[in-house]
């Protein structure tokens, strides 16, 4: 007996869903822009783009749309877990997570961290979004006896509250301000004169974004009438609490909007919401459009959804190569600017860059961002390909 496809079905090609993979390449794209101009805008060691009194809306908004992609991309790990468990059971997902969390944190503190300095001391470690995924999945490979209800309910709490934490005044016990940090502030813990260790990604609201989406992963089991539906309603209505609770311009964010010199600039104010950690109003505004990119990718033509789920379908393998390519561009960029190699500072946050002159304009980091990500394709695709053909190589799960 031939079993039927239920009309409207959600497009789902060896167990992957087409849209998760569609948005998920979106924005592994829009991140390499960040890091790219991280690594190699001429005013990155010095500058924020996010700072109203120096940046200029086009370099603001270089930075602020990719703010989409950690909530976006932490969120749809949540959802692959829902649908992994789904399709393999709990107890093989249970084994499954551990040795995965465990393997992200690894990459994290050395092949993803040597990436972004170059030291070889390692003199400063950064924990950011590998690392909190690592830290989800161990976590969740715990909860996974807990109804996605009650996930989904306690993440939601931790979202809404956990601005509240301002208010509790810091312990002048060195121990209890290093779980703080660890769990919810970001900030550099010294762990001696020659070693920081640097929270970028506090655990505890990242994790939650990552229980919200495992809680609703049962959304992209549904027909995709009633998933399209759902992502409209959700998105719209979580873009809706954020113009609501920004314009209140009370609880929310740290950082309340302000008129500013022009009306442009007073808009950029209100977009400028705290991602570190990501205030309530940033979850609301960043999950609200990946709601809407999804509900949307289906309509995408399909020369768009082809190229963009092969990114979405090896993101950590991307996720490494596109670092360390980046990483020979910095190289490229300053001995052609003239630098020799005892001008590079490999000290913390520093790039493996000169203290000061290297770097390219706006508009060369968009073109070396392009070539960049065009690179990637083929060796994304490769990598794709080889993968389904040795789906029973038990290592090509771990990358």
């Amino acid at each position: 007996m031939v079993k039927q496809t239920p009309p409207f079905a959600p497009t789902v090609v060896s167990g992957r869903v087409s849209s998760i993979d569609s948005v998920r390449g979106v924005v592994m794209i829009l991140m390499a822009l960040d890091h790219v101009r991280d690594l190699l805008h001429v005013s990155s060691l010095t500058q924020s783009p996010t700072d109203l009194t120096t940046t200029t809306p086009v370099l603001f908004f270089s930075r602020w749309i990719t703010y989409l992609c950690a909530p976006t991309f932490v969120f749809l790990s949540g959802v692959s877990v829902w649908l992994s468990v789904r399709r393999s059971g709990k107890e093989d997902s249970r084994r499954f997570l551990v040795k995965r969390g465990l393997w992200l944190i690894l990459l994290e503190f050395t092949l993803v961290n040597f990436a972004l300095w170059f030291d070889v001391q390692f003199r400063l470690l950064m924990l950011q979004v590998i690392a909190a995924i690592g830290a989800g999945f161990i976590l969740l490979a715990v909860l996974l006896r807990v109804s996605p209800a009650k996930i989904g309910i306690t993440s939601a709490l931790i979202l809404a509250t956990h601005n509240l934490l301002p208010l509790v005044p810091a312990s002048d016990r060195p121990l209890l301000n290093t779980v703080r940090s660890l769990l919810f502030t970001p900030g550099a813990l010294q762990g001696s004169p020659g070693f920081t260790f640097f929270i970028s990604y506090p655990l505890v609201p990242w994790i939650a974004i990552m229980l919200l989406g495992y809680s609703v992963g049962n959304v992209f089991e549904k027909s995709q009438a009633e998933q399209n539906r759902l992502l409209l309603k959700t998105g719209g209505g979580f873009l809706v609490c954020f113009a609501v609770l920004r314009l209140l311009n009370g609880y929310g964010d740290p950082i309340p909007w302000k008129v500013e010199k022009s009306t442009l600039f007073t808009l950029l104010s209100f977009l400028n919401v705290t991602k570190y950690p990501p205030s309530l109003v940033f979850v609301f505004l960043f999950l609200g459009i990946m709601g809407l990119l999804l509900w949307f990718s289906g309509k995408w033509p399909q020369a768009v959804q082809r190229v963009v789920s092969v990114y979405g379908r090896v993101p950590l393998f991307y996720y490494l190569l596109h670092l360390y390519l980046i990483r020979v561009s910095v190289f490229v960029m300053v001995f052609a600017q003239g630098y020799r190699w005892r001008d590079l500072q490999f000290g913390p946050f520093q790039f493996g860059r000169p203290a000061a002159g290297s770097g390219l304009d706006l508009s060369g980091v968009f073109l070396v961002w392009l070539v960049l990500v065009a690179l990637l394709y083929p060796l994304c695709y490769w990598y794709d390909r080889y993968k389904k053909a040795n789906a029973g190589v038990w290592w090509l799960r771990y990358l």
